[in-house]
């Protein structure tokens, strides 16, 4: 795929069942400069557009479609190896995390609100287009020795930060599914960065950063959290225990690369 500078470089897939609704987002990205807007009314067309052969392609989906959710769809896009890098956008009026949580754990690039301005359409959009075109805000030299261990119990949220780290020049990651298989590849591999999710079975993030900061000879290994967590009180619990920084879910491709510039400056 070649790389997206600009918004006008951008292939936009709506996905929408509501004929006055999609109206409304194509007026906004025609005015921001999209050009090529495709407008379908279900994840099956979504999917069958999907196949086809885009450009700098992003999709922009509701919740609510007439076959399937809109977390149904970005699974099932996630779960296609042709698709799974394609930025996913959803576009929704629902808060409940429950609902959220697939979409938050896909590595989709954005959940906008519903209702929502052009400016917060916009932002998404430009989220979207770095994620498709990754800046470098780290040395070269720098990012070519850099080991990262990522932790995440979801096969799709590792896959989709992989991505983002080797677009960045980033090739020596080293993958756990949770915070106990870390433990046992921290005794033996040296890491410069450890990047892990929250909530994971068997240790989560929390019990994986107490032991890094007090039982681990890597003790001083910058941490950075990625998660869905809302939890205020679990969150704080998780700063008390020596994480270095903490990333919501979804997150965008250039707060990743500052806070691991930030984690790696201190």
């Amino acid at each position: 795929m070649a790389l997206t500078t600009s918004l006008a470089d951008l292939s936009v897939l709506l996905v929408e069942p509501s004929q006055m609704q999609a109206h409304l987002v194509e007026r906004m990205l025609t005015h921001q400069g999209v050009r090529s807007v495709k407008v379908v009314d279900s994840g099956a067309a979504a999917l069958a557009n999907l196949s086809e052969s885009y450009q700098g392609l992003v999709v922009i989906s509701s919740l609510y479609l007439p076959d399937m959710a809109g977390t149904d769809l970005v699974v099932a896009m996630r779960e296609d190896e042709a698709l799974e890098s394609i930025p996913f956008i959803l576009v929704s009026s629902e808060t409940r995390p429950q609902v959220l949580e697939p979409v938050r754990q896909s590595g989709a690039c954005s959940i906008v609100a519903k209702p929502f301005t052009e400016q917060q359409l916009s932002r998404a959009l430009y989220a979207a287009a770095d994620y498709l075109n990754p800046q470098a805000d780290i040395d070269a030299a720098e990012i070519e020795n850099l080991r990262i261990l990522l932790v995440d119990d979801s096969l799709a949220s590792r896959r989709h930060l992989r991505r983002m780290l080797t677009d960045l020049g980033v090739d020596k990651i080293t993958e756990a599914v949770d915070g106990k298989e870390a433990v046992e590849l921290l005794q033996s591999t040296t890491v410069d960065l450890v990047i892990t999710d929250y909530n994971m079975p068997e240790m989560d993030g929390r019990e994986l950063t107490e032991y890094i900061r007090t039982q681990s000879w890597q003790c001083d290994v910058p941490v950075l959290m990625v998660t869905s967590e809302q939890n205020m009180g679990r969150l704080a619990a998780v700063e008390r225990a020596g994480v270095s920084a903490i990333c919501d879910k979804p997150f965008e491709a250039g707060t990743i690369r500052r806070l691991i510039t930030d984690s790696l400056t201190r």
